[in-house]
């Protein structure tokens, strides 16, 4: 494909050298430590961690991991929220040499037992509450799993704050007990006393090898897990920074994204190597936090997933913030409405906000808009450094061009080594030459903007006519009644073959105690005018809340479900 988005870049990009990530994320934030050591790496709860705790909190944890018998390559889930052990956990993971597998706390007994077993894990670091609701019932299935360091929520708390919260029961806590077979640590005995070694370890890393296996989130059936090496993580990094021109040590960051997911971590690899402050949220459903963090550390740099940041925008705190400090605003991992987009811009600040794309396969990021140029609202942006890309028809597998839906396929150094104990998936998913096929169906225009039209998975096919969801979701959500919405496609009993589009809406504040039938036929009139008759929604069903996942992106397989 003609690569006529790079007419769109920021002046002066070019392709990096490939020699630039020709070594392991260990070695990358070396420079970060020693030249940061006493500013503040981590800020939670009213509690500071320095760089130079940051990385002596994790030698010990790498340390511990490597006197307890694990060996390069041996996998030890994270199963923790936005806490700082989980932060040092990761570090001293890899450090260790071994792969990092973010695990979600959400999850039921049942999807960890399955990812643990899946990734082979030797080692888990959890929490409390969790070690006694759950690890205890699926340990005996998990003879792999040698080593558990259970943390607790309060763990960095101050300690007036940390005795007040137990007392009054408002954190969740949970008995730590032996396992058979197991050796089981508190975090506090490893990272804030001296029984392990305080030096960084030489496991003897390279670039070709695994830092992560990071598990998708199974909308299409079991999560599998994407094996991301050190070369991925550290060439996605340098990518991105420097198209966004981010500089060392300037910038107090805040994201909402969990470290577990792809975003949330990618963002975390990006501030400790830059030197950055982060703000540490465990909760991104509680808005008034966010906001009292918003207010008090006034951040350069904001991260969220689209359903996160319209929460933010119906919480009346947010718009009364002063926010000229904040640069950029970046939203990933789902579509995001644009009437949102501009009522964020609004508060923000126009240009502010950086739509971009990335997926787990890709260490993420392969998409964005432009830094400094003009920013598509709407558009996932362009084609980043270093990166190629065809765009396929869904159903002939041939290649189109300007203005024609076709699954992305990306080529790139951050492109996935493949799934973990699955080559049939990799070779379904990443081409002969070597693209991953996304899944995604996008349009380019005659700029090289791209924008996402629907998923493969999504495209309904209603009376022999495809309807992409996010088009109809886009023009729905341009009525001021809808807050969020998604679309579903759903059997039609009258013709074999054929399906029924369904909106499903949750109404914006102003709207919550209006007629909903009312809005049901206003709803329906705009798709009316803005439609083809096959595309528009034969039901729209209005909600309290949409179902979301541990993310924060709507998921429509339970929609599919309901």
């Amino acid at each position: 494909m003609e690569e006529i988005w790079r007419k769109s870049y920021d002046p002066g990009l070019t392709d990096l050298n490939p020699s630039a990530w020709e070594t392991t994320y260990v070695d990358a934030i070396r420079p970060a430590f020693q030249n940061y050591p006493q500013k503040t790496a981590l800020s939670y709860m009213g509690t500071k961690i320095t760089f130079a705790q940051l990385d002596l909190y994790s030698n010990r944890l790498a340390n511990m991991l490597i006197a307890s018998g694990l060996k390069k390559g041996d996998v030890v889930g994270i199963n923790l929220p936005n806490i700082p052990e989980y932060v040092i956990a990761w570090l001293g993971v890899l450090k260790a040499g071994c792969v990092v597998s973010g695990v979600s706390p959400l999850l039921s007994q049942e999807e960890m037992a399955h990812q643990l077993k899946d990734s082979d894990a030797k080692g888990l670091v959890t929490l409390d509450a969790i070690f006694a609701g759950r690890l205890t019932k699926i340990a005996q299935e998990l003879p792999d799993l040698k080593i558990v360091v259970a943390c607790s929520i309060a763990g960095f708390f101050p300690k007036i704050k940390g005795f007040l919260g137990k007392l009054l029961k408002k954190i969740p806590t949970g008995e730590v007990a032996p396992l058979a077979g197991k050796t089981v640590f508190r975090m506090e005995e490893v990272i804030k006393t001296s029984k392990f070694k305080d030096t960084l370890p030489n496991p003897g890393l390279t670039p070709d090898d695994t830092a992560y296996i990071q598990y998708t989130g199974g909308t299409t059936g079991l999560p599998k897990g994407a094996m991301l090496t050190h070369r991925n993580a550290v060439a996605d990094l340098l990518i991105v920074q420097r198209w966004l021109a981010w500089k060392s040590g300037d910038s107090i960051a805040l994201s909402g994204f969990p470290f577990f997911h792809i975003a949330g971590l990618f963002f975390c690899e990006n501030c400790v190597y830059l030197g950055w402050t982060q703000i540490l949220i465990p909760n991104p459903r509680d808005t008034d936090h966010i906001c009292d963090r918003l207010a008090k550390y006034k951040p350069t740099v904001l991260v969220n997933v689209p359903s996160l940041f319209q929460l933010l925008l119906a919480n009346p705190k947010f718009k009364t913030l002063d926010l000229s400090n904040l640069e950029l605003c970046i939203s990933a991992a789902s579509p995001f409405p644009v009437e949102s987009q501009k009522e964020l811009e609004r508060i923000v600040g126009f240009g502010k906000l950086l739509e971009v794309y990335g997926m787990t396969e890709t260490s993420p990021l392969t998409v964005m808009n432009p830094s400094k140029g003009k920013k598509k609202l709407g558009a996932i942006g362009l084609p980043l450094l270093n990166t190629e890309i065809k765009l396929l028809d869904p159903e002939t597998k041939e290649e189109v061009g300007v203005g024609k839906p076709g699954e992305l396929c990306v080529r790139g150094p951050q492109v996935m080594a493949g799934y973990y104990k699955n080559p049939d998936a990799t070779r379904e998913t990443v081409d002969e030459e070597g693209y991953m096929h996304t899944g995604d169906v996008v349009e380019m225009d005659e700029n090289g903007y791209l924008t996402i039209v629907d998923r493969t998975k999504d495209m309904l096919i209603v009376s022999g006519f495809k309807v992409f969801s996010r088009k109809v979701e886009t023009v729905l959500a341009s009525h001021p009644a809808v807050d969020m919405i998604a679309i579903t496609g759903h059997p039609n009993p009258e013709r074999p073959g054929s399906e029924l589009v369904k909106a499903w809406v949750t109404l914006a504040p102003d709207y919550k105690n209006a007629d909903k039938e009312k809005i049901q036929a206003e709803i329906a009139k705009t798709a009316r005018e803005k439609l083809a008759a096959y595309e528009v929604p034969r039901r729209i069903e209005i909600r309290d809340e949409l179902p979301l996942t541990t993310v924060g992106k709507i998921d429509k397989k339970v929609l599919r479900k309901m």
